[in-house]
């Protein structure tokens, strides 16, 4: 683990979102919301190269456990690689049917 160097980030306030995750270093930026029941949930994700994907569902969240160990992680100094990769795949992987495929699978942040 630990290729891909994720890093906490900001965004222009035209692009909302309560946490920013980038990785790559700068080719994919990641947005996340906390749903009321402070549940995590993938916002949108961009790829250099291909644009920003706005997600549409947000029913696919992480459970509550998760969550918590989500917002631990990106609230301290610095952020665990492993625990950090495993949490953001397992969004994405929830959530693969909404975002372009050919993007995950040339970044590497789904396995085929």
């Amino acid at each position: 683990m630990n290729k891909f160097r994720f890093f906490k980030t900001t965004m222009p306030i035209t692009r909302k979102a309560d946490y920013y995750l980038g990785c790559l270093n700068g080719s994919v930026f990641i947005d996340f919301n906390s749903s009321k029941d402070n549940r995590i949930y993938l916002r949108r994700i961009s790829f250099d190269g291909y644009g920003c994907c706005q997600l549409e569902n947000f029913e696919n969240k992480l459970n509550n456990e998760d969550s918590k160990i989500f917002i631990k992680e990106i609230t301290r100094e610095v952020i665990n690689q492993n625990v950090t990769e495993k949490l953001v795949k397992k969004l994405i992987k929830m959530n693969a049917f909404q975002i372009w495929s050919d993007a995950l699978e040339e970044y590497k942040l789904i396995e085929k």
